[in-house]
């Protein structure tokens, strides 16, 4: 059965986790928390593997993580002490490693190996809520720094056999990312960048779809939206490999005045 593959928003921080005693989230992080929850459920059978592509981890070459990204890498600042004690001990997948390697190679691009770096909070935090069990194993693979958008949807393209596989492709992301704007005045701005992208991530054409999302940064506000893309760009890749089937947005809400959107392909 083939899996589809999403772009899904990771939230700000450590957002779904801030109560010591392990209550609900602030009530404006809700609606994602619950998104993020039913994501497994919604697929047409449960992975064997997920393999991530996050935000937060970028290379001169794009680079595959082959270890169990332990002890976790918190790379966030300022937040609650509980909060750098948090776990999601999920294993790696060396064979999927190897054959991600493998597919992205084979289309041409030069591939890295790691396996020390632990998983960045655009892994661990939107996995502790869609696999609490930490029982699927993750792969975490890299941007490539250049942040190409044609270029990372063409590796996305590569890693669609993956789809049949029992992989699930996802992105983690932001649809909307400028942490130096937030409040009921950015909603107007963020909803019209979000209309835009939603409209051209799905177009019904998939060849238009990938050459409307490359040229993101024609977009209405594209750079109030993303004044660096690198929160976007995992998009690139959940779409290139979503191949030829249909395009949804799944999720939309407003969080800190942000329009935030995730999307399912295939």
């Amino acid at each position: 059965m083939t899996l589809p593959t999403l772009f899904v928003p990771h939230g700000g921080g450590p957002c779904f986790f801030m109560d010591p005693n392990g209550g609900p989230p602030d009530p404006m992080w809700q609606p994602m928390q619950a998104y993020l929850a039913g994501l497994i459920d919604s697929l047409p059978e449960e992975p064997r593997a997920i393999l991530l592509i996050s935000g937060h981890w970028e290379e001169e070459q794009v680079t595959v993580h082959a270890g169990n990204g332990q002890p976790l890498l918190f790379d966030y600042y300022g937040f609650p002490e509980h909060t750098y004690r948090l776990r999601w001990d999920a294993p790696g997948s060396p064979d999927v490693a190897a054959r991600v390697k493998e597919l992205l190679e084979g289309a041409g691009f030069p591939v890295g190996e790691e396996r020390e770096r632990g998983w960045d909070h655009g892994v661990f935090i939107p996995m502790m809520v869609a696999v609490p069990g930490a029982d699927i194993p993750l792969v975490q693979l890299s941007l490539r720094k250049d942040l190409n958008p044609a270029d990372h949807i063409a590796l996305g393209k590569a890693l669609a056999p993956l789809r049949d596989e029992g992989v699930l492709i996802v992105g983690s992301g932001m649809s909307f990312h400028n942490l130096r704007t937030r409040g009921p005045q950015v909603t107007p701005v963020a909803d019209e960048w979000d209309d835009a992208l939603t409209a051209a991530v799905t177009d019904a054409d998939p060849a238009r779809r990938a050459a409307r999302v490359a040229a993101w940064d024609q977009l209405p506000h594209a750079h109030f939206a993303h004044p660096r893309e690198e929160h976007l760009l995992p998009l690139m890749v959940a779409l290139g490999a979503g191949g030829e089937g249909p395009a949804v947005r799944d999720y939309r809400d407003h969080v800190m005045g942000w329009t935030v959107s995730g999307y399912r392909f295939g």
